[in-house]
């Protein structure tokens, strides 16, 4: 892999950014910062923003007392201070109402209307809807997706409309978009959710709309001005359109996606959907789409009404940047459902972080200061952990999306240091002026942490740089960090404060 391209899914601007969208968008960007210390920063690309027309969009306005545009800049500019306060590194920030995503949506839909199917018909084609819309969704509905009558995601009763739409014909590419699923041609992850989404296309694909008559805030379709675009088809040219499609460098450069994260509620549009406009306009496939599970908060969904939604920028101003990040993250799984225990944050943040990292660190570095004149000791790596096998297990969690694994990979090495400094006691040694054997398990213990820095750097991006800087280390360099013993004998050491605070 020469460039690693990922996406979040853009974020539906009719509500603020909460803990969900804080978590997607946190993996993301532990993913793109590990690509860059592997590939350099030039040859990473991660995109996030905003999806902003729609239904939903223009009630939500309409209940707010503002023009759908003042709405959207509005909530667009919360989602930018959130991942800013997460300290996301984010390579841009699109939002569906910038003219240069307008311009790539049109030059997508007049290909369409152009294009054929694999069965030889029109792509694009007009047709009566009758039916139900959820306009929670932003999708229609048929009778058997209801619980009593109501939309199973949003509890609303899905509103009746007839209308006439632009339609394209999905059925005609359930067997292309089956075999490139089934072969990995199209990876979707994990893999209950490659049998979800081959499950849809067996239940048969239907057409779907792609405009709207009675939505009014939405991109006019290029080709009849009665219709707007239906928000889905919008927003999923994001994904070129920030890239510069079709001819600009970032296109060339990291199209197809690497990665593209989503949640489960819409895997039918990106991995069907999505696919089939690609193939019409043939424009070259994503890779791997990875689906998230659903999660609740203290055993509920979350709710403005029930009050139980976390703002992740409370967890920021609460417990800091980093271990807002960490927190976040290290609940469950990544690709499954979970559920968050709000009262477990503090205690995670004292268990892990405040006397797990930050305590090691400072036990280590504090007794190379006391016993060492603060200078790494003139010694070899000689302790019993196999640091580059724990390196290659890392990269292959990545490799395959595994960030809680990896977690887990961590802190055990965070307990193996620990333990290894309680057995060694190198405070009796120097007691016993055993001053060799001492150098030598301070030595150890210096270069597992400063590994430790390395292995953190994408989790918890400050934290990790100034471990480093405490042992020496201001060049952030992966190709060193791979070499087992790679810390320089007679570099100072600086102790500093703690790294976390108990709360």
């Amino acid at each position: 892999m020469n460039k690693f391209y990922i996406t979040t899914p853009i974020y539906y601007v009719n509500s603020v950014p909460h803990i969900g969208h804080a978590y997607t968008t946190i993996v993301a960007d532990v993913l793109a910062r590990y690509y860059r210390l592997k590939l350099g920063n030039e040859n990473v690309f991660f995109l996030t923003g905003t999806d902003e027309h729609g239904a939903k969009v223009g009630q939500a306005a309409g209940k707010a007392g503002k023009t759908p545009q003042e709405f959207v800049d509005e909530v667009s500019a919360q989602f930018r201070t959130a991942w800013e306060n997460l300290n996301i590194s984010n390579n841009d920030f699109i939002r569906t109402t910038e003219s240069r995503h307008e311009k790539v949506v049109n030059e997508i839909l007049l290909k369409l209307k152009d294009s054929k199917t694999p069965k030889g018909n029109d792509f694009v084609y007009k047709d009566i809807y009758e039916g139900l819309y959820c306009v929670g969704c932003e999708s229609y509905k048929k009778p058997e997706d209801l619980i009593d009558g109501k939309c199973p995601d949003h509890n609303i009763e899905p509103e009746y409309f007839k209308e006439e739409n632009w339609y394209f014909r999905l059925s005609d590419f359930a067997e292309m978009i089956r075999e490139k699923i089934e072969n990995d041609e199209i990876r979707v992850l994990p893999d209950e959710r490659k049998r979800e989404v081959l499950g849809f296309i067996d239940q048969g694909l239907e057409n779907i709309a792609i405009s709207r008559e009675q939505v009014k805030w939405g991109i006019t379709l290029p080709f009849d001005d009665t219709q707007t675009i239906y928000v889905w088809v919008d927003a999923l040219i994001n994904y070129i359109s920030a890239l510069g499609f079709p001819d600009g460098e970032n296109f060339k450069k990291f199209w197809p996606a690497n990665i593209q994260l989503l949640g489960k509620d819409i895997l039918k549009f990106h991995c069907i959907i999505w696919p089939a406009i690609l193939i019409a306009a043939g424009i070259e496939l994503p890779k791997d789409f990875f689906v998230h599970g659903y999660f609740t908060i203290d055993g509920k969904k979350m709710s403005k009404t029930i009050g139980n939604v976390i703002d992740s920028n409370d967890l920021v101003n609460e417990f800091g940047v980093d271990a807002a990040r960490y927190l976040i993250i290290s609940q469950f799984a990544f690709g499954q459902d979970g559920d968050v225990r709000a009262e477990e944050f503090k205690v995670k943040f004292n268990a892990d972080l405040a006397n797990g990292l930050g305590n090691l660190v400072s036990r280590v570095l504090a007794m190379v200061e006391k016993y060492c004149e603060g200078k790494v000791p003139e010694k070899e790596f000689n302790a019993v952990i196999d640091l580059k096998k724990i390196r290659e297990t890392l990269d292959k969690n990545y490799a395959d999306y595994k960030i809680f694994e990896n977690l887990k990979e961590i802190w055990n090495v965070i307990a193996w240091c620990d333990g290894y400094v309680a057995e060694k006691k190198p405070w009796t040694l120097a007691k016993e002026n055993k001053q060799d054997e001492l150098e030598q398990v301070l030595y150890n213990s210096l270069e597992v942490v400063r590994h430790l820095a390395y292995f953190v750097l994408p989790i918890l991006p400050e934290t990790g740089k100034e471990i480093l800087r405490r042992l020496g280390e201001e060049n952030i360099d992966y190709e060193k960090a791979k070499v087992v013993g790679g810390l320089k004998s007679g570099q100072t050491i600086e102790k500093g404060e703690a790294l976390f605070l108990r709360k």
